[in-house]
């Protein structure tokens, strides 16, 4: 079922990139080689939009980017071993959920298996469906499609409103996109809304600091 989804939002991901301009080899290519829609949508989602390749590349790679802390999660199910590699590319949301959900070490191995190569060729071959029927479907707005980028944002950031940082980050990221949207050119803003994790996690920062200092002046307190 979850390879399903994933194959439905890639067809409305080929229809998108069809409609912005996008020819088929490079839709083939994002899907087969980027593998991580919010950040295939965010290409799409600027260029569309007029922005330029800077702005849809760090729009891409800033969404990305969150992928590189479930390193460590499945590291710690995957035996060592030149697999490793070709793992990295598979390292989502879903594969990652899913190995980490699993107890036993070899059930999580597979689950992550499992689960990254049925999502890839799902996620690929829908793809390649919406590129092709994307002239035939003609302009994304008129079914609702044009919505898949947005509710893709909100999906990612659903969970973290359940934490006091996530929230300040949200509201923050927030107003600094609305204040900017207007002048910027299109993705910059996503890119300047990134500063709001700043705020977000300053306390915590500060607290881990006078942690430290604490430490060592209580060491120092001990040498005297």
């Amino acid at each position: 079922m979850l390879a399903a989804a994933v194959g439905v939002v890639g067809i409305t991901f080929g229809v998108l990139a069809d409609a912005a301009g996008f020819d088929l080899p490079r839709i083939v290519f994002l899907s087969a080689v980027v593998f991580t829609g919010a950040s295939q949508f965010a290409v799409v989602s600027v260029v569309s939009g007029g922005g330029g390749a800077p702005a849809a590349v760090g729009s891409a790679l800033l969404l990305a980017a969150r992928n590189a802390l479930y390193g460590p999660v499945v590291a710690r199910v995957l035996a060592p071993g030149g697999r490793r590699w070709l793992a990295a590319h598979f390292v989502i949301d879903e594969t990652t959920g899913m190995a980490a959900a699993r107890d036993d070490p070899a059930d999580a191995a597979d689950a992550f298996w499992y689960t990254g190569l049925w999502l890839w060729l799902l996620w690929n071959s829908g793809s390649l469906i919406g590129a092709l029927a994307g002239r035939a479907l003609g302009d994304p707005e008129v079914w609702g499609l044009d919505a898949a980028f947005p509710a893709a944002f909100l999906a990612l950031l659903v969970p973290h409103l359940a934490t006091r940082p996530g929230r300040v980050a949200a509201v923050g990221g927030a107003l600094v996109a609305v204040t900017t949207v207007s002048w910027t050119p299109a993705g910059v803003p996503l890119l300047l809304a990134a500063a709001a994790v700043v705020p977000a996690l300053a306390p915590r920062w500060r607290r881990g600091a006078d942690g430290r200092t604490g430490d060592g002046a209580e060491r120092g307190g001990d040498r005297r």
